[in-house]
Parts: structure tokens; C-alpha cells; sequence
């Protein structure tokens, strides 16, 4: 009896902890009209178009007026030469995409070729975004339990950020030919690795401040109804760590993204977006606007990844009164 009056007291007081930063939310300066619920939905697709026409104005304005040899200060160029060869119109680069990718009768589309490579890449991704998290949820849940864990683990974790990806990618394909699984180790399964070396950290850093965000009072509240860690945890600190958690999330989608390009070029691996950069970089003086189509399909492929990551908030809803920049 006394058990189950216990817990219902735990999960009292974990409704009334994740409510009160709602209510603080809610007490803010209310708006006079709010926008129907089309007009919200579409504002950031609006909102992105609008930046996309921004940039590519952008692009044609410094084209125009900027002399061909670029602005130089002494020996330092501060901008970059605008040739037909180095900054293509943009109405060349988007006409290019529709043309044949070689010059050979029945060739695909420049776009269907970028369109599959960046496929590639984002499942690559995917698995690399999936073990990322993993990993940084794994570690920020050890240091929020142990602060011995988090004075050791933490510095290490922040100093691995300072190894670059090229220095891994011969190692993890090395080491990955020979381990003994029962299974061939592909090398897309080491380009996955190196990329979630990238992803694992906005993961451990933001999990462990929203894992640690609760109130003192809080936490009080739960040790005075004798609460065990995991009913702590699972009552008080992943709710109230969503707000910490989803930015880090996203921002583990587009380091995944970052991480498989440049593993796809160290490695040498086909047939993604990162190796299609590398190899269309021999165009550009034969065909300027070219290469510019793979760097297209890398934006994309970042904003498909972060945009689905996005979605996680719709069913986390509740908890994303108080959501945090990342």
C-alpha cells in the first residue's frame, strides 16, 4: 500500500515538475492574434525558399559587381575571383542539372545521378546518426549518475572533438578489414563509424545539460518520496532534458551528414554524394557549372536529415514549451 501511494506521489510530482516550466512559458507576453494552423505549417518552407532566393540574389550581386579578378588587400584576397569558371550564373548551375550527366546517348539526368548518390549518403547517415546517439545518450547518462564519471569522461569527450576526421578514416577501415564478426565489413560501415565520431557529441553534451537541468527543488521533491534514480530519471530528467535534447538531435543529423562526406573522400568510398564531389571537381574547366551540382545535393541531403529529425518534436510535443537553442 505504502508502495503504490509512492509512486503515484513520484508521478505527481513528475507531471507538476515538467508543468512548471510550461507554466512559466505560458505566463510570458501573449500574442494579440495567432496564425491559422496552414499559415504556421508552411512558414518555415516560406521562410527557407525566401533564404534560397536571398542567396542566389546574393551570388548574381557580387558576380555583377565585383571585378573578375576579385578584391584583393595586398596579398590577401577577400573576394574570390567571379569568372564564368569560378562563379557560374546561377541559371547555368540549375540548367545544368537537367542535362545528361555524360555526353553518351542515353545517359541519365545530372539530377537523377545526384538525386541517388545523396540517397546513399543519407542512409550511410542514418545508421551513423543511430549510433551517435546511442553512444552520446549512453555517456551523458553515465555522468549525470557519477560526477566521478563526468569529471573523467567529460574533458575526454569535448577533446575528442579535436581529432580530425581524415586522421581516423585510415584507421577505422583498417582496424574494421580486420575484425572477425561473422560478417564482411563493408566500407560503408566504416564511412557510418567515422561520421557518428561527429554525431555522438551535440548528443553526450546536450543530453548531459538537459539531464542535469531539473531544480533542486525537484529532485528534493523525489528524494522525499524515496524515489529510486531510474523512477528520477524516467519521471523527471528525460522530460525535462527534451528541451536540451531535440536541438542537439538535429544538430547530430547535420554532423552525420558532414561526418559521411568527408568519410566518403578519405576512404575512397562510391557511389555517394562525398565521392561525387571529389570526382566532379575535374570539371570545372570544362564543364564550371558541374561540379556544383553534388555541393547541391549535400545542402539537400543536410536539410532532409535535419528537417526529419524535426519531426520528433511533433510527438514530443509537451515537452517543447521550454525548447533551447542548440
Amino acid at each position: 500500500m505504502t508502495t503504490g501511494v509512492a509512486g503515484a506521489g513520484v508521478a505527481e510530482a513528475g507531471d507538476a515538475a515538467v508543468a512548471a516550466p510550461a507554466a512559466g512559458a505560458l505566463a510570458g507576453p501573449r500574442r494579440s492574434r495567432a496564425l491559422p494552423a496552414p499559415v504556421r505549417a508552411l512558414r518555415p518552407v516560406a521562410l527557407g525558399l525566401a533564404a534560397l532566393v536571398l542567396l542566389a540574389a546574393l551570388w548574381e550581386l557580387v558576380k555583377a559587381v565585383v571585378p573578375e579578378d576579385g578584391w584583393s588587400v595586398r596579398e590577401l584576397r577577400v573576394l574570390p575571383r567571379t569568372t564564368d569558371l569560378a562563379m557560374p550564373h546561377v541559371t547555368e548551375m540549375l540548367a545544368r542539372l537537367g542535362e545528361p550527366l555524360t555526353a553518351q546517348p542515353g545517359a541519365d539526368p545530372l539530377w537523377l545521378a545526384v538525386l541517388r548518390a545523396a540517397g546513399t549518403s543519407l542512409r550511410i547517415a542514418a545508421v551513423s546518426w543511430v549510433i551517435g546517439v546511442a553512444v552520446g545518450f549512453a555517456l551523458a547518462l553515465l555522468m549525470t549518475r557519477f560526477r566521478v564519471a563526468r569529471s573523467a569522461v567529460l574533458p575526454l569527450v569535448v577533446l575528442s572533438q579535436t581529432v580530425p576526421l581524415i586522421a581516423l578514416a585510415p584507421l577505422v577501415k583498417g582496424w574494421g578489414s580486420k575484425l572477425e564478426l561473422g560478417f564482411t565489413w563493408e566500407p560503408w560501415m566504416s564511412v557510418a563509424v567515422i561520421a557518428s565520431y561527429l554525431a555522438f557529441f551535440p548528443v553526450a553534451v546536450g543530453a548531459l545539460r538537459g539531464l542535469t537541468s531539473p531544480d533542486t527543488l525537484h529532485r528534493e521533491l523525489f528524494a522525499g518520496y524515496a524515489a529510486s534514480w531510474s523512477q528520477e530519471l524516467v519521471r523527471l530528467r528525460l522530460p525535462a532534458s527534451v528541451p536540451h535534447l531535440l536541438p542537439a538531435l538535429r544538430l547530430a543529423a547535420t554532423s552525420a551528414v558532414l561526418g559521411v562526406v568527408v568519410a566518403e573522400v578519405s576512404t575512397g568510398m562510391p557511389g555517394g554524394i562525398g565521392r561525387m564531389i571529389l570526382e566532379f571537381a575535374n570539371f570545372a574547366s570544362s564543364d564550371p557549372a558541374k561540379p556544383w551540382a553534388p555541393i547541391f545535393g549535400a545542402v539537400l541531403l543536410g536539410l532532409v536529415a535535419s528537417g526529419a529529425v524535426a519531426l520528433l518534436g511533433t510527438a514530443l510535443r509537451r515537452f517543447r514549451r521550454t525548447e533551447v537553442a542548440a
